[in-house]
């Protein structure tokens, strides 16, 4: 299939599509694409804007492979990249647009358009989501000393906090941080920024190599010195970088290499080094230890599941921020019943929304119910809980557990509840010493004890894992 066919091909798709979905989906994120190839039978679409890359594929991947095996078969699928010259190419051409209509527009619509455009010929540079700002991420006690110090290095890049390294479980806030901490480097500041995620970042720099036939049938990878230049230059002539989703560089050895380089030219010319992660640098297993002991050197910073308050608060936000009015008593029982990230919250929210405007009812706590299938309250895993239940098991007294006694045994049942609380709750090392009244550090002393002694004591081991799966049925 030559390139006219597979423009041909996406243009049918693209008018079933139209049919398919909303005016204002279609017209901001599909239209824009570009079909650049059909290979195993795949066709390869190409975005200019990031953004439209994750909707898309979060949102309408399915709707879009329907329309695709419409038109190619059953066995037809497609593959969606952002590319950084459709990219330049999207916002020229945007502004020739925009060059043409001036007359008849008045001042006002016309500052209005400019002012997009700017915002959208940032976000392509920069690679960032205009929605995710400082001002509406819901800062709770999960998350205060991370935001804390995103707010002060998107102040004062570069000059105490290099690198920043956050790290939580998926879908707690972390890429939001570092989009935060770009769009108010760029709003304030003339620095050039870039966020990108580690598999991009990967993918990328896969792309510099060609694969060459060899003499005897076997091939080569070569790297292309103009790409590979073209592609250090893009990462290292920057002032700011946001490097999401580290994790995934562990086991590729190479890209390890390629991006110490990268980290080094840019450390060195004191640019700002921001990372997130899923896990801390010492858990991940094979990462380079050059790279694990920079990524030690600067600000390691957790975020952990957010507590009722917050989770109250982040639902009732992001009501707001979808123009959707709902009973107070709404947010609460979504807050109740899902605890773990601010994804499950939204998405919750998003089901009983959806469910009220179907069934053409109000978002009360009925229609909340039906829509989620809850009816009672899942009783939440707390500090208290897991208290309780290691001071059964050990036959101690609860107030002993939170005391400063030194007997074997109650500090036993106390590195095992603050562990507990640690790994099944998620909790900050300092939301733990608050909770036992210790200091942080006597926290994580705890946490690594026992952590080390699970990898020598079966008996140890047997307690964690029965007091875990007492404390989760409990719950």
């Amino acid at each position: 299939m030559d390139l006219s066919e597979i423009k041909e091909v996406w243009l049918r798709v693209k008018q079933e599509l139209e049919k398919r979905v909303p005016a204002h989906i279609f017209k901001t994120w599909i239209t824009p694409l570009e079909a650049v190839d059909f290979e195993n039978n795949t066709l390869v679409l190409l975005s200019p804007q990031q953004l439209s890359v994750d909707i898309l594929k979060k949102d309408w991947s399915a709707i879009i492979k329907e329309c695709i095996k419409n038109i190619l078969g059953d066995n037809a699928s497609f593959s969606l990249n952002y590319d950084p010259e459709l990219a330049d190419k999207y916002i020229k051409t945007r502004k020739k647009a925009l060059s043409k209509i001036v007359a008849g527009q008045s001042e006002e619509d016309l500052q209005k358009e400019a002012i997009k455009q700017s915002l959208a010929q940032m976000q392509s540079d920069a690679n960032l989501n205009l929605n995710l700002k400082f001002e509406n991420f819901v800062v709770g006690k999960n998350s205060s000393f991370a935001y804390n110090a995103a707010y002060a290095v998107a102040n004062n890049p570069s000059k105490k906090f290099n690198p920043l390294f956050i790290y939580g479980a998926s879908g707690l806030g972390k890429t939001h941080l570092l989009q935060a901490i770009g769009h108010h480097i760029l709003f304030n500041t003339k620095l050039k920024v870039r966020y990108i995620r580690m598999e991009d970042y990967f993918n990328e720099w896969i792309r510099c190599f060609q694969s060459n036939e060899l003499p005897n049938g076997k091939r080569k990878q070569v790297c292309n010195n103009a790409q590979i230049r073209k592609f250090h230059q893009k990462f290292q002539n920057i002032d700011i970088l946001l490097m999401d989703d580290i994790q995934f560089i562990e086991s590729k050895m190479k890209t390890m290499e390629d991006f110490f380089s990268t980290f080094e030219a840019l450390y060195t010319n004191n640019k700002q080094i921001v990372i997130a992660s899923d896990r801390l640098p010492k858990d991940i297993p094979t990462l380079d230890n050059r790279l694990r002991t920079r990524f030690e050197m600067g600000l390691v910073v957790d975020i952990v599941p957010p507590e009722y308050d917050t989770r109250y608060d982040i639902v009732k936000a992001y009501a707001k921020e979808l123009e959707v009015e709902a009973e107070d008593e709404v947010f609460g029982f979504i807050a109740e019943n899902f605890t773990n990230n601010v994804r499950e919250l939204k998405g919750a929210f998003n089901k009983v929304s959806a469910y009220a405007e179907f069934m053409n009812t109000g978002i009360t706590i009925e229609s909340a119910k039906e829509a989620l299938k809850l009816d009672v309250k899942k009783k939440e895993i707390s500090p208290e809980l897991v208290t309780e239940k290691v001071a059964q098991y050990y036959d101690v007294p609860i107030e002993e557990i939170k005391g400063t006694a030194r007997q074997q045994k109650i500090v036993k049942a106390r590195h095992s509840a603050i562990y507990i609380c640690r790994e099944v709750l998620k909790m900050s090392y300092e939301a733990i010493g608050d909770f036992f009244g210790k200091k942080h550090t006597t926290v994580m002393y705890s946490c690594d004890l026992v952590k080390d002694n699970l990898k020598k004591d079966n008996e140890l081991k047997n307690t964690i894992q029965t007091l875990t799966k007492q404390i989760r049925n409990k719950g």
